[in-house]
């Protein structure tokens, strides 16, 4: 089973931007639809956008489309957030995950192995 380990994370102000990275381990993703979450304290995780490897096909969620970029990279054993105008609300757990149901599906359930988590804190 594909191992998925997230990094990147951090803490940067308003408007700044970072880039995530999710890297696995034991296979290439090449079969899979990568989705990346988010969980903010006290709220439930939620979908930020999703990608099918083998295609490039994308799928985001509304309250990122514009800011944020998902992209895989050639070899195929990662996937990548790419964050910019980021805002205090985008502050939250990222989470990158695999699916097979090849469709980009932002249902959480659909998801899984998850990596661990990689924390993201905006100030305002």
């Amino acid at each position: 089973q594909v191992q998925l380990v997230e990094s990147g994370g951090g803490l940067v102000q308003a408007g700044g931007s970072l880039r995530l990275s999710c890297v696995a381990s034991g296979r290439t993703l090449n079969d899979y639809v990568m989705g990346w979450f988010r969980q903010a304290p006290g709220k439930e995780r939620e979908f930020v956008a999703s990608i099918t490897v083998n295609t490039g096909s994308t799928y985001y969620a509304d309250f990122v489309k514009g800011r944020f970029t998902i992209s895989r990279d050639n070899a195929k054993i990662a996937v990548y957030l790419q964050m910019n105008n980021l805002k205090a609300e985008d502050t939250a757990v990222y989470s990158c995950a695999a699916t097979r149901t090849l469709k980009l599906t932002a249902r959480t359930t659909d998801y899984g192995p998850w990596g661990q988590g990689t924390q993201v804190t905006v100030s305002a």
